[in-house]
This record gives C-alpha cells, structure tokens and sequence, in this order.
C-alpha cells in the first residue's frame, strides 16, 4: 500500500500543495479557485499500477541480473584460485621430487667417495709392495738407489765438463787468428760506419763519467737489472755515453727513454729502475698510437678502429729490410695516390691498400705470413674487400683481382726497390734472434727470453714457483741442446738461465 500511497502522490495534487499552487500563481485579493476532487479516476489509476508493475519487473530483471553477475564473478574468482591451488601443488610436488634427487645424489656422492678411498689405501699398498719387490729384486735399498743415481749424474756431469774444456781449448788453438781478425774487423767497423748501429744500437750521453758508476751499481746489480728487465746489452765502454744494443727497435727505446729518465732523476737503484721501465713501456705504447693517428691522417685516412691504428704505430719502431715503415708506408701511398690519378683508378683503395698492406708484419702473436695474418686481422674490422684483396695480393701471393691491387703491388715495389732504401741482411738478423728468442720461451717455466750480443747470448729469466735450483741447470743444458740441434749460427750462443726468488712484506 505504501507503494500506492507513493504513486497517488505522484499524480493527485494534495491540499497543501493546491494552497501553495494558489499562494504562487494567483493574486490573494481573487476568488479561490473551485477545488479538485480528491477522487481518483479509475484510468489514472490503471495507469499507476500498470507503471508500479513494470517498475517491479525492471527492478526484479535488475535483481536477477546482480545476481547472475555476482554468481559469474563468484565462478571466476574460484576457478582462479582453484588454478593457484593446482600449481602450487605441482611446485610443491616438483620441490619434493628435486630435493629427492639431491638427497639421492648426496647419497651416491658419499658412497662413491667411500670407494674412492678404499681404492687409494689399496693402491699406496700394492705401491709399497711393489718398492719392496724391487728393493729385493735389486738388492738396494731405497737410499741406496738414490746415492747410485746422484753418483751417476754427478759423473756424467764431470765428464761433460770435461769435454767441454777440452772442446774450448781445441777451438780457441783452431780460431784464435781467426778471432783476432773479427776483433780488428769489429774495430774498423765503429770506426767506419754507423750504417748497422742506426738500426740495432741506441746512444744516451752523459754529462760525466761518474753517472756511470751510479748506473753499474754495487757489484754491478743496477746493470743487471737494467739489462734483465729491459732485454738490451748496455755497453760502457766509450767515453761520455752509453750504447743500448738490441734487435728490437721498441724494446731497444723503451731501454732508451727510461735511462734517460734515471739519469735525469739520478735516483738509480734496483726497484726505481723497475718502476720506471715500467711507466716508460705505457708511454711508448701512447708515442707509437699517436704516431699510428698521425700517419693515417698524413694520408687523409679517418675513423679507423682503434685496433687498426695501434698495429700502424708500431711502424714507428719497425724496420723492414733496414727501411723505416712508417717511412716505407707514406712513400708507397705517395707513389700508389699518384699511379691511381693519372689512371683514374678508385684512390681511396688504393690509400688504404697502401696504408695497410705490410699490417701483418708487426702482428706478432699469429702464425702465418705477414700477408695472411694482415689479411685476418682486417677481416675481424669489415675493411672493405677490395682494400682486402689489395693486401692480399701485394706479394702476387693470388692473381691480381683489380687495377687498385696492382697499382698497390707497383708502388710496394718502387719503394722497396730503389737504391739504399732496404738493407737485406737486417731482416734475416732479426729473424734469426726472434727465432733463438722463440726457442727459449717454447719451455715450461720460461717466463722472459732476450736474445743479446749480437745473438752470441740468450738470457732467460723463469718462473720461480715452478722451477727449483735442480730444475734451471737441467733447463740451461736442454735449451743449449735445442739451440744447437735446431738453429744455425755462427761462433758460439752462451744461455743464460735466471732464477730470481723475492718475497715482500708490508708492516701496517
């Protein structure tokens, strides 16, 4: 009824409502208005309940409509938690079966390191049994077998020395004229030409003779180390300077610039010549990239890869032949520029042929020709093929591909080939002191290897923690032996084997 009650209000104006309606819209000095009868017409009522009913139909389909949607969100949200109860059943069912496993492997570790144990103590017994079979066998103790051994050594040793005395004194009667010859020859040969020391011996001068003996050191041992850390021969012998003497050129101005430096600081001692070859190898390494930067931009070469310019600054301590690379390479780009314009051929392959082409050869720790290993290198930067090929071909190692190639092969040729430009036998010098440099450092503990005098000495300096005393002199005689079985060389080659042991503390 209520509901009714509500709708009648709706449609049938009240009292109160009829006296605002007057007091609103119609002066008060006029008559009232007749009033409306209260009474409802029975259509105005089939109108409210027919509206009263579809109010109750919409609001029953809205009510059943919450409830399907409720039911659904209800179905989903327990699908979804029906779904995480599942997979962390089967997580939980996977960690059961994986720590199964590994309690399973833990099981099988243990037990097979139970057998491995009784393995051992059973070898260690069949090993004594075995020593004691021999021991019997022999009739030696164990002792006894070692003092035999020791004994045998130390006379083969003897004997070996023996004949090599006799070896020295038979030679030296055989070459003694022969001998002063080379020394009246080696005389001349300062004296008359500096053509070979320009590309073997750097000189630093000193401002008095008393530098030197603060250079020598006591008993000589800043000498010693000067020489054992840098790999050159220091001579002393002029007056007023120094001679550095060493077949690599980078090694030989490294030697250079730090004694220079050590003579300017004056502090002159062991570790400060340590220290200091060290920052003067960093140096060299920012000289040879800056001067590999410069060459590629004295021929107008921009933005190559930073591997690429630091192999062309190792041209500045590099000689082929007795001829300066950088020198070699800005001379060949020159000639190979100037061939390509008049025949119009593509001139920045040829640039870049002629820039790169010799690469290979201060490539060092690669086997190959210096054509093959050139050619490696550059593929790993994406050097166009072209400029490849060029590389490639520069020692007509394949058939010319191109008119640039050739054109790079031409001016190789002109710059190599012209009077005084290559001293032949410097390469081959070179060559065989890398080799004997080579062979030494092929054994187990070799830690350093500098061929010096000449190639007349290799001194080669191991790894303490992995040869004893014992082990350096077998070393020092089995390097001897493969130098005289595989490498040919005039006179005699001295090995020297060094085994230096230093232990630092620092008290905090």
């Amino acid at each position: 009824m209520s509901f009714l009650k509500r709708l009648s209000s709706i449609f049938i104006p009240s009292k109160t409502t009829e006296k605002v309606t007057q007091k609103k819209f119609f002066p008060k000095k006029q008559k009232a208005a007749p009033q409306i009868s209260a009474k409802v017409s029975p259509h105005v009522l089939e109108q409210a309940q027919a509206r009263a009913r579809e109010i109750i139909v919409e609001a029953k389909d809205e009510a059943y409509r919450l409830r399907q949607q409720a039911d659904q969100e209800t179905r989903q949200q327990r699908e979804i938690l029906d779904g995480q109860k599942e997979q962390m059943q089967r997580r939980q069912a996977e960690f059961e079966r994986q720590l199964g496993a590994l309690e399973e492997k833990e099981r099988l570790l243990g037990k097979r390191e139970i057998q491995l144990e009784e393995k051992f103590q059973e070898l260690e017994k069949i090993k004594l049994e075995q020593l004691e079979k021999l021991e019997r066998v022999a009739g030696l103790t164990r002792e006894e077998a070692k003092k035999l051994i020791l004994e045998a050594t130390e006379k083969k040793l003897q004997t070996e020395i023996g004949r090599r005395i006799k070896e020295a004194e038979e030679e030296a009667k055989e070459t003694a004229e022969t001998k002063a010859r080379e020394i009246l020859v080696d005389s001349m040969l300062h004296g008359a030409t500096d053509y070979v020391a320009e590309y073997t011996v750097s000189i630093v001068k000193l401002a008095d003779e008393e530098m030197k003996g603060r250079i020598i050191g006591k008993e000589g041992r800043n000498i010693r180390t000067f020489e054992k850390v840098t790999g050159v021969d220091v001579d002393l012998d002029e007056e007023g300077v120094i001679r550095l003497s060493c077949f690599d050129s980078v090694r030989r101005e490294i030697a250079r610039v730090a004694l220079e430096q050590l003579v300017r600081d004056g502090r002159i001692q062991p570790s400060r010549i340590e220290e200091v070859v060290k920052k003067t190898q960093q140096e060299i390494e920012r000289v040879m990239y800056k001067a590999g930067e410069d060459l590629a931009h004295r021929l107008k070469v921009y933005n190559l890869p930073r591997p690429i310019i630091e192999m062309l600054g190792r041209f500045k301590y590099r000689y082929s032949y007795g001829q300066n690379m950088i020198s070699h390479t800005l001379e060949e780009s020159k000639i190979g520029i100037a061939l390509a314009t008049e025949l119009g051929a593509n001139i920045n392959v040829v640039r870049l042929g002629c820039l790169l082409h010799d690469l290979g050869k201060v490539i060092t720790d690669e086997e190959g020709t210096h054509v093959q290993v050139g050619v490696d290198f550059l593929k790993r930067y994406s050097i166009p093929q072209s400029v490849i090929d060029c590389v490639a071909q520069h020692h007509e190692d394949e058939a010319f591909s191109s008119v640039e190639a050739m054109l790079v092969y031409i001016a190789d040729a002109i710059s190599g080939s012209r009077p005084g430009a290559r001293y032949e036998d410097y390469e081959e010098y070179v060559k065989r002191l890398t080799e004997l440099e080579e062979l030494a450092k092929s054994f187990t503990g070799v830690r350093e290897a500098y061929a010096i005098q000449a190639g007349r000495e290799i001194r080669i300096m191991v790894d303490p923690d992995k040869q004893d005393d014992a082990a350096t002199f077998k070393l020092a005689r089995d390097i001897r032996d493969r130098v005289k079985k595989d490498l040919t060389y005039p006179g005699q080659v001295k090995v020297t084997v060094i085994r230096e042991v230093r232990k630092t503390e620092v008290a905090n």
